[in-house]
């Protein structure tokens, strides 16, 4: 049995990396500050030292250069990981990521492989306005020939981004800047969890169940999971079971656990941090409405996201506008006391 100590999520991620490393030779890193200052949000800690600038590699500020050399070193037979510093940038590099990494393997009829983990910060929370606050997860989700995952803890993150380097497809990988147990910047300690020792592989495609509950079913991913987590709890004291879902990766998308539970609760509530049209909000309840018939659900579907807004730079329409705690118990009230539209039978 393999120790465990408490790991930030930050942390959880570097360890993942350097034991990766250790095992591989080719693997290596790439990307702007992930020498010695260890990534911005700390993804990189302490592997500069460790693996010499051969395999952690500083980059100059040019996100289309080092991503197209990422590509070329994975057809080329190396497993690159490449940290786009926030994912707000990828507007820059878009050519490189939609149209190559996300491609390429399908164009050459799967003779070119591209094990390439693209790594990158996501989330407001702390007033960086419109250009650093994003998440986008729903964009990328939307492009085929990217796995999109996104980890609301540090046992998942150090599992999930073992797969990810393992992995022989192109990985989208994404973290919560609120949940890396950053020391400047407050976070959700319920992000800081035991973390074995011993390297670990989590499977993509299968969500959890972090909260188990019997009167609705609130999925989200990645910080939202522990408002929700927190949402839960205030209503319990309120009578209300609530079960709280961790999807871990949007692709795969672990369609059936959705099911399950909403058949179990007959009420899906969805939380989301990125923006409420055409995204993850919009795909889960599509599921549902495609998969479970009218008499399964007790209420219609709701959802919970960032309204259709840039992220504002002021903290209380920053807090307005992002999903809080208290938005996440009035939506979950709201759905208690709604009903089947009339006309539908029990």
């Amino acid at each position: 049995m393999s120790e465990t100590r408490k790991l930030t999520m930050a942390a959880a991620i570097a360890e993942a990396i350097g034991q990766e490393m250790e095992r591989d030779p080719e693997v290596f890193a790439m990307g702007e500050d992930i020498g010695k200052y260890g990534g911005i949000f700390g993804a990189t800690g302490g592997l500069l030292a460790r693996f010499g600038r051969d395999r952690i590699m500083d980059t100059p500020i040019s996100e289309t250069g080092f991503i197209g050399a990422a590509i070329g070193a994975a057809a080329e037979g190396m497993r690159p990981i490449a940290e786009l510093m926030f994912v707000d940038f990828f507007g820059v590099c878009m050519d490189m990521i939609y149209n190559h990494l996300a491609k390429n393997t399908y164009m050459s009829g799967g003779n070119v492989r591209l094990p390439v983990v693209l790594m990158t910060a996501t989330g407001g929370g702390y007033n960086d306005a419109a250009q650093h606050s994003q998440c986008l997860w729903g964009t990328f989700a939307h492009v085929p020939g990217l796995k999109v995952v996104v980890p609301s803890n540090a046992y998942d993150a150090k599992g999930l981004m073992t797969q990810a380097i393992r992995d022989d497809n192109p990985v989208l990988f994404m973290y919560h800047k609120g949940i890396m147990g950053l020391p400047w910047m407050a976070y959700f300690e319920g992000s800081t969890t035991e973390v074995p020792e011993a390297s670990y592989a989590l499977p993509f495609g299968q969500a959890k169940v972090v909260r188990e509950g019997a009167d609705l079913s609130i999925v989200a991913l990645s910080q939202m999971v522990h408002k929700a987590q927190i949402a839960a709890e205030r209503l319990a004291a309120q009578g209300v079971s609530a079960e709280v879902i961790d999807l871990r990766t949007l692709v795969p998308l672990d369609r059936a656990a959705v099911l399950a539970s909403v058949r179990k609760t007959g009420r899906l509530l969805v939380v989301d941090e990125d923006y409420l049209s055409f995204g993850l909000t919009g795909e889960i309840a599509a599921l549902v409405a495609e998969h479970l018939d009218s008499v399964a659900l007790k209420a219609p579907v709701k959802r919970l996201a960032v309204p259709d807004v840039p992220i504002p730079y002021s903290r209380p329409l920053e807090q307005f506008v992002i999903p809080q705690v208290d938005a996440i118990v009035a939506a979950a009230t709201q759905l208690m006391a709604a009903r089947r539209p009339q006309g539908v039978a029990a």
